[in-house]
C-alpha cells in the first residue's frame, strides 16, 4: 500500500494551524501515512493519522448508531407469526454480529 500524505484540505485545516500554534514540523515522516511528523511540547506525533482516526471513529459511530436503531426497531416490532419471528431474530442476530465487528475494529486497528 502506497503512503498517502496530507490532502490539500488537511494541509489547510490541520497542518497550517498547527504550525501557527508553535508546533515544529520535523524532517521525518509518518511510517503509516507519509505525512510530516510534528513536535509540540516535547511530543512527536502525526496530526494526519490522528485526524483520520478520529474521522473513522466518527463514521463508525454513525454506522453503529444506525445498526442500534434498526435492532431496536426490530425488537419493538416482533411479529406473532413464527416464520416472520424467525426472520426477525435472524436479522437481529446479524446486526449484533456486525455491531461486535465494528466494536472490535474501533478498539484496535
Amino acid at each position: 500500500m502506497a503512503l498517502k500524505g496530507p490532502t490539500e484540505e488537511e494541509m489547510r485545516t490541520i497542518l497550517m494551524p498547527l504550525m501557527l500554534s508553535g508546533a515544529r514540523m520535523l524532517d521525518k515522516h509518518c511510517p503509516k501515512c507519509g505525512s510530516p511528523l510534528f513536535e509540540k511540547d516535547g511530543r512527536v506525533f502525526c496530526p494526519i493519522c490522528g485526524h483520520r482516526k478520529k474521522q473513522r471513529g466518527a463514521e463508525m459511530k454513525g454506522v453503529e448508531e444506525r445498526l442500534m436503531e434498526k435492532l431496536n426497531e426490530l425488537a419493538n416490532s416482533l411479529p406473532d407469526d413464527i416464520d416472520e419471528l424467525e426472520k426477525h431474530l435472524r436479522a437481529m442476530e446479524k446486526i449484533i454480529e456486525l455491531l461486535e465487528r465494528y466494536r472490535k475494529l474501533e478498539g484496535g486497528e
